[in-house]
């Protein structure tokens, strides 16, 4: 897709009508992007880190939250 090297803002902006969900482990995007003008649930995976080890025990908490994830907010999963 060629997206590896944007930020988060674009991302968000790219992802609209392409994606379901934005899925990130990125902590600090409440604080820096306006995720209300995004037409987009997005999900924040918290973590210790962002290894697959790590992360693949948040999945069943992530099928759980997509059910009731709304646009334009974000929900945090995780510690």
């Amino acid at each position: 897709m060629g997206w590896a090297s944007r930020e988060n803002g674009e991302l968000l902006s790219l992802a609209v009508g392409q994606f379901d969900v934005f899925l990130t482990v990125d902590r600090n995007l409440s604080y820096q992007q306006d995720v209300g003008q995004f037409d987009i649930r997005v999900v924040v995976l918290v973590a210790r880190s962002n290894r697959l080890a790590d992360l693949q025990p948040l999945m069943p908490q992530v099928l759980e939250t997509l059910k009731t994830a709304l646009p334009r907010q974000v929900t945090k999963v995780g510690a």
